[in-house]
C-alpha cells in the first residue's frame, strides 16, 4: 500500500516514462486521421450497456460551481471568471417605455483550465513538438486561429459511457488522501477488489482522492514553495493503456504533485503521456464527495456517466458539468 511519504515506490524511471510515448502509443490505432483517441473505445454497444445501469433515475452532479465572486478557490493561479451583466435588453434595442417587460443579458469569460471542473482536449499537451497521432504542433495550433485540430469540439457527441468510481480515499483512514500521496496501480486494483468492480474497455474511470474537499477546507498544501496534491503516479500509465480506459477523471489534476521527477519535462506525466501518446481525454477538478457517498450507500460503484462539453472550435478545454445517473 502506498502512503503519502512513499512517493517513489513503484515509480518508473524518467527513461521508462519517456519510452511510454512509444510503447503505450495509440498513434495510428484508429487510422492516421483519427482525432478521437480513446473515445473510439466508447462504442454504440458500450453506450447501450451503460444505459442499462439506470435503475433509479437518481442524478449526481460531478461538477463544482463556477463562481465569478470566487473564481479560484483551489488557488491554481490560472482560474479567472469574468461576468458583465446587461440590464435592459429591450430598452437597448427598442427604446425606453416601449414594453412592460425587459430582459437581462450577460457576458461570461472563463479561463477553462483552472479551479473549475473541465475537460482537457488532446491539443492541450505536446511532446517534442508533436501531439496525438503524430500531428505537429506548428500545424495544429496557432495563437490566432486556435486549435485547427484536436480541439474539444472533436468530442461533440459527448462522453457517454459506463462510469466507474475507484474510491482510493476509502482504502485509508480519513476524509481525503494526504497531499503528495502517489496512487499506484496496486491501489487501483485493491479498490477494484474491495468494491467488487472491474474497470474495462471504454469506461470512464473516476478516481476519488478527496483533494478538492481538503483544499476547500484547509487551503493549498505546499512544501518548499511547491504545491502538493494526491494523484496517480506515472506507473499507472501502462495500467490505463492495458485497461483501455476511455476517459480519466478525478477530483484533482490526475498527476500526483510533486510527480517524483526533478526534470520539469515530467512535471505531469499522466497528462503528457495520456494526452499525447494514448489520446486519453482527462477531466480535472471534479466534485466526487457526493458521488462517493452515493456509491457507498448503494454498494454500487458503476453508473451511467454523461458529459457534454462545449461544441466550440479551436479550444483546448471546456468547462463542463458531468453527471452520474443511478
Amino acid at each position: 500500500m502506498t502512503t503519502s511519504n512513499d512517493l517513489i515506490r513503484g515509480l518508473p524511471s524518467a527513461v521508462e516514462v519517456e519510452g511510454y510515448i512509444e510503447t503505450l502509443s495509440n498513434w495510428g490505432r484508429w487510422g492516421a486521421e483519427d482525432r478521437l483517441g480513446t473515445l473510439n473505445l466508447i462504442t454504440p454497444q458500450k453506450r447501450v450497456e451503460a444505459a442499462a445501469l439506470v435503475r433509479e433515475g437518481q442524478v449526481v452532479s460531478l461538477s463544482r460551481d463556477i463562481d465569478p465572486e470566487d473564481a479560484d478557490p483551489l488557488h491554481t493561479g490560472i482560474a479567472k471568471v469574468q461576468r458583465f451583466m446587461g440590464i435592459g435588453e429591450l430598452e437597448h434595442h427598442l427604446g425606453r417605455g416601449v414594453s412592460r417587460f425587459d430582459g437581462i443579458t450577460d457576458y461570461v469569460g472563463i479561463a477553462a483550465h483552472g479551479s473549475n471542473t473541465h475537460l482537457d482536449g488532446l491539443a492541450h499537451y505536446s511532446w517534442d513538438g508533436k501531439q496525438y497521432n503524430n500531428r505537429l504542433v506548428t500545424d495544429t495550433v496557432t495563437s490566432i486561429g486556435g486549435c485547427l485540430e484536436l480541439s474539444v469540439r472533436d468530442a461533440y457527441e459527448g462522453i457517454v459511457s459506463r462510469g466507474v468510481l475507484l474510491d482510493i480515499v476509502a482504502l485509508h483512514d480519513g476524509d481525503w488522501l494526504e497531499p503528495g500521496h502517489a496512487i499506484g496501480p496496486e491501489e487501483l486494483e485493491e479498490a477494484e477488489r474491495r468494491q467488487k468492480v472491474t474497470v474495462g474497455s471504454g469506461d470512464v474511470l473516476l478516481v476519488h482522492t478527496g483533494h478538492v474537499a481538503r483544499t476547500l477546507q484547509h487551503g493549498v498544501a505546499r512544501e518548499n514553495g511547491k504545491v502538493r496534491q494526491p494523484g496517480l503516479h506515472a506507473g499507472c500509465l501502462p495500467w490505463l493503456r492495458e485497461r483501455d480506459v476511455a476517459t480519466l477523471a478525478s477530483d484533482a489534476i490526475q498527476d500526483v504533485q510533486p510527480s517524483g521527477y526533478p526534470d520539469v519535462s515530467f512535471l505531469r506525466p499522466i497528462h503528457t503521456v495520456g494526452l499525447v501518446a494514448l489520446g486519453l481525454w482527462l477531466i480535472d477538478n471534479m466534485e466526487l464527495t457526493e458521488l462517493a457517498a452515493a456509491c457507498a450507500e448503494r454498494g454500487r460503484w458503476e453508473f451511467f456517466f454523461a458529459m457534454l462539453p462545449w461544441r466550440m472550435a479551436g479550444v483546448t478545454s471546456s468547462a463542463t458539468n458531468p453527471v452520474a445517473i443511478f
